[in-house]
């Protein structure tokens, strides 16, 4: 028999999942799943422990979207994920129920935003690259400055610390490990 199963999440200890906790019973939740952690942790053990008990045909309820997941990319994954379990996605607040044909289509919608949004950042990203060239700049990384290289490691083999030498010259120290390492250059005593 298909249940609906709560999850409750706070970024805080100070805040409290009693306030989701009852809407979601009051929805109909006969077990509500929690997490104190903040939307930034991919580790959440509560949405983990909800789904290794939930099985096909339940409904993972939430009171907020933003309960599930900090972006739209990680929110449609998750959904594609429950889909894929054929498990529905119950959303109080937005009113969203992807059991329906209207809550998948909502769906459906919110996916080709984001897929257009990326598609917008990409563009926008490779007119920058573009107008950077027709200014001359070299978009990326710019070149390692061997002369600074050569510099430091003189310096380092003089008894100059690495951090030291990568401040002089304007190196960045994993900088002048990483040529040390390639050289074979040692550490000074």
């Amino acid at each position: 028999m298909a249940q609906i199963l709560g999850y409750a999440r706070v970024s805080t200890g100070d805040q409290d999942v009693a306030g989701q906790t009852l809407r979601l019973e009051q929805a109909g939740a006969i077990k509500v799943f929690t997490d104190i952690k903040s939307g930034k942790s991919m580790d959440r053990p509560g949405i983990a422990d909800l789904l290794a008990y939930a099985r096909p045909g339940d409904t993972l309820a939430i009171v907020r979207l933003d309960r599930l997941g900090r972006s739209l990319a990680e929110l449609l994954q998750t959904v594609n994920m429950l889909r894929e379990r054929q498990i529905a996605l119950l959303s109080l607040e937005e009113k969203i129920d992807t059991s329906s044909a209207a809550g998948e289509l909502v769906f459906h919608v919110f996916g080709a935003i984001a897929h257009f949004e990326r598609r917008l950042i990409s563009e926008r990203t490779k007119d920058g690259v573009a107008a950077a060239r027709a200014r001359g700049k070299r978009p990326g990384r710019q070149p390692l400055d061997l002369k600074k290289v050569e510099a430091a490691i003189k310096l380092v083999e003089a008894k100059t610390s690495p951090a030291e030498a990568a401040r002089q010259l304007g190196l960045g120290r994993s900088t002048i490990y990483r040529e040390m390492r390639r050289l074979g250059v040692s550490r000074p005593a």
